[in-house]
This record gives structure tokens, C-alpha cells and sequence, in this order.
């Protein structure tokens, strides 16, 4: 079965840092591209950065450039975030699909994480 697992969520206080994990079950990441994405209850799923695997090429939304690091092997892809803000505050996914533009929207991608929550103190 194919499946991303997801780690590393959890509470900081406003400046802190995470590094969020998400390893392959069932396949690895060749070819693949993958984008972490975060959303908030009640508001809609937002992009947050994106890597391919296979020549490294990345992607940041503005928000977290600067802040947020991508990175990632055939096996698992991570998501440094430093230096965080209240408004980083979500539930963060992974997802995997292959052979998409490091630009890709949400909906593009096929296999999801089970998400991992981040909180964000003042």
C-alpha cells in the first residue's frame, strides 16, 4: 500500500522551530515531486513549499521564504521551518505525485499524508 507518513508536528512558541518529516511506505520518491501543504479550519488549503526529488529543484511561497527549507531524498522528504509565526499555525500535509511542475497546485497532487498539527504560541 502506498502511504506518506508524516512527523515532527508540535508546539513552539513564536521564533521557535520545527522539521516536519514525511517518509514513503510502499514506493519511493523517484520521479516524484512533493509539496508540503497547511491548512487552517475553516479556511482553504494553501501551498507552503515543493522539491523534485530528482534534480532539486524548489519552490516557496512567499510567506515562509527565508523561514521554511525544503529538502528531501528517494525515501523522505523534510520541511525545516525556522523563526515561526502565529499565523504558521495549521495542520501541515505532505503529499507526493509524480512528474509535477514544482509550481503545482494542491489538487494536483494524488497521495496525501495523514497531517501533522502545528502550533504556534505568541
Amino acid at each position: 500500500e502506498v502511504q506518506l507518513v508524516e512527523s515532527g508536528g508540535g508546539s513552539v512558541q513564536a521564533g521557535g522551530s520545527l522539521r516536519l518529516s514525511c517518509s514513503a511506505s510502499g514506493f519511493t520518491f523517484d520521479d516524484y515531486t512533493i509539496g508540503w501543504f497547511r491548512q487552517v479550519p475553516g479556511k482553504a488549503r494553501e501551498g507552503v513549499a515543493c522539491i523534485s526529488i530528482n534534480d532539486g529543484d524548489t519552490y516557496y511561497e512567499d510567506y515562509v521564504k527565508g523561514r521554511f527549507y525544503i529538502s528531501g531524498d528517494k525515501t523522505t522528504a523534510y520541511l525545516q521551518m525556522n523563526n515561526l509565526k502565529p499565523e504558521d499555525a495549521a495542520f501541515y500535509y505532505c503529499a507526493a505525485e509524480p512528474y509535477l511542475p514544482v509550481t503545482a497546485s494542491w489538487f494536483r497532487f494524488g497521495t496525501w499524508g495523514q497531517g501533522t498539527q502545528v502550533t504556534v504560541s505568541p
